[in-house]
Parts: structure tokens; sequence; C-alpha cells
């Protein structure tokens, strides 16, 4: 099973190109992701992960996320590697994301004048699509 749940801050707005054979979409972004300890004495750690996000879901992305937002992504892990003009060869891990959320407090995103409600993703039945919405804490059961 491959499945990755991310919760982190956008290091900086996505940025957005297309496929070459078939013009798709294609949004790419990296999160901060804080580690869950922290050593006395030490500033907190955070992981910068890459995330790529495609078609819809990456026009989602580039439409709505912004650098310093705090988000989470559901997808799967990947690595690729390739060859440079050069000869050398890179390798690269990254989240292919499946569902993306908005994670910051609703007075942080209405401080940012988000237009958006608070989720986007995957549609299937069984998931939380984007016509779910939390209206108050009062609907929260715990």
């Amino acid at each position: 099973m491959n499945k990755v749940i991310l919760m982190g801050r956008l290091t900086r707005d996505p940025e957005v190109r297309y496929t070459q054979t078939n013009n798709t979409l294609v949004a790419s972004f990296s999160l901060a992701v804080n580690r869950r300890f922290v050593r006395q004495g030490e500033e907190r750690q955070a992981d910068f992960i890459n995330i790529v996000a495609w078609s819809k879901l990456g026009e989602f992305c580039s439409k709505y996320f912004k650098k310093g937002q705090q988000v989470g992504i559901i997808g799967r892990i990947q690595t690729r590697t390739w060859d440079d003009d050069q000869g050398v060869k890179h390798y690269v891990t990254e989240v292919v994301a499946e569902e993306a959320y908005f994670a910051d407090s609703k007075r942080e995103q209405e401080a940012g004048n988000s237009t958006f409600e608070n989720t986007f993703g995957n549609t299937e039945p069984g998931s939380m699509g984007s016509d779910f919405e939390i209206s108050s804490s009062d609907d929260l059961p715990f």
C-alpha cells in the first residue's frame, strides 16, 4: 500500500506547466511539514516535501493555494530518475496528490478573503468531496 497524508504550509505558490504530449496541466509546489518532536533547546525542524497535482486537482491547487497557507494533502509517493543533457542521472522523490484540502482555521481563511469552501479532492463514493462543509464548531461531535 502506498498512501501519504501530509499537513503543512506551502513554501511557494504552485507552479503550473503542461505536458508536451497531451497538454495536461501539472501543478507543483513544496510543503514544509513540521516534525513531530522537538529536541530541548532547539527550534522545531521541518521536512520540505515536493508535491505534484495533475489535471483538475492541479488546476484547483494553482488557483486557490498560496505561499504560507496551511493545507492537507493525501496522495502517494513516487520516485523517478532521468539523465540530463550532460549525462548526469537525477533522482527525485515526490508525492502525487490525489486529494487536497484547506487546513487553515476559518478565521485565517477569512482574513485571506478565501472564496472557496474548505475542501476539494477525490469525489469518489466514500470520500469527502467539495460539497463537504462544517458550518460551525457546533457541528463537530467533540
